[in-house]
């Protein structure tokens, strides 16, 4: 079906560039069913890049996880893109991630060394010679351009993405339980679930519970945006491969994001104390720097913005898409979810 897409629009003059941010991603169910994730990720990834390539795509945006850097030597430290990653990965969704990454960086040093070895016989005089009176056909002239062109890809490195369309009719809507902190205490806000469970009390900060790197959503789609126009031709990421952290620089505690959303919706998130998760750390944030300094990317909105625009979406969508009071009565599919042009 794939292959139909491509083949659709190559009369259009085909795509210029893909967003890859399609893939199986809750951390909990990928330890339960690996080999799924491990198909559904990197076989996905693979074909995207065989089509891209057959078609002379050759931008890509890869939406990867801040997972990939495991459990950190340094847990208060900020985490940075030339920090260790894929040693200590605790869950098959991470390594689905890091592998593709993986992927990416051998699929663009190889383009690399194929221009390399092509260059070394052209010098070599290894060329069959060229009549020059003969008409130049202009679409062949184009597909040698495309042969040519180089493999610019940008991986983003997600923190914790939050919150929704500050329209209220996008959002996320987890299938069962939600996997994720803000879709459960949105949930409960609007009275799915009788209380948020707080995994942890004994962390080394200041109430007691863990701390992440939250993002909004909308500040995450412009990063993507940063990122394909980082890429354009003449701009510094134009034939690299780079790697970027999205995320605010700043911590919120469990805690802080419950009262968040209780300001946001008007009244107490009821919770309870739970024992600490294996694998869970203690803090996780980013240092988004080099997203500032090179794609000139950096997130805009803060905790309220978050909080309020997710309780937005909860409200006009109190059982989710489709549901008896959703202002969204049947979703269609995106057809193209893999791509950005």
């Amino acid at each position: 079906r794939l292959r139909e897409v491509f083949l659709e629009f190559q009369a259009e003059g085909g795509f210029d560039s893909a967003v890859h941010f399609a893939g199986l991603k809750a951390v909990g169910e990928s330890k339960l069913i690996p080999l799924t994730y491990y198909q559904d990720n990197l076989g996905a990834t693979l074909t995207l890049l065989k089509l891209m390539e057959e078609f002379g795509c050759r931008r890509i945006v890869f939406s990867s996880s801040a997972t990939v850097y495991g459990v950190a030597r340094d847990e208060k430290a900020k985490l940075k893109e030339t920090d260790e990653v894929g040693v200590t990965i605790t869950n098959c969704y991470g390594r689905t991630k890091f592998m593709i990454e993986q992927i990416l960086t051998d699929f663009h040093r190889s383009h690399k060394l194929l221009r390399e070895q092509e260059a070394q016989q052209n010098n070599s005089g290894d060329l069959s010679e060229v009549d020059e009176s003969k008409p130049v056909d202009s679409s062949e002239q184009q597909s040698q351009q495309q042969q040519h062109k180089d493999w610019s890809i940008a991986i983003l490195r997600y923190f914790n993405p939050v919150g929704a369309h500050p329209s209220g009719k996008m959002g996320e809507d987890p299938h069962g339980v939600p996997n994720n902190l803000m879709p459960f205490v949105a949930q409960v806000a609007v009275g799915r679930r009788p209380h948020v469970n707080v995994f942890g009390s004994d962390y080394d900060t200041k109430d007691g519970t863990g701390i992440r790197d939250y993002l909004h959503v909308m500040d995450l789609g412009d990063g993507h945006v940063a990122a394909l126009k980082y890429m354009d031709e003449g701009k510094s990421g134009n034939g690299k491969l780079n790697i970027f952290n999205l995320g605010t620089g700043t911590g919120y505690s469990v805690l802080d994001m419950v009262e968040a959303m209780g300001n946001a919706c008007g009244k107490e998130i009821p919770y309870k104390i739970a024992p600490r998760r294996p694998g869970d750390v203690t803090i996780y944030m980013a240092d988004p720097t080099k997203a500032k300094e090179e794609m000139g990317w950096e997130a805009k909105r803060n905790l309220n913005d978050m909080c309020n625009d997710l309780w937005k979406w909860q409200t006009k969508n109190p059982n989710g898409y489709g549901g008896e009071d959703s202002t969204v009565k049947k979703v269609k599919p995106v057809r193209h979810s893999l791509f950005g042009s």
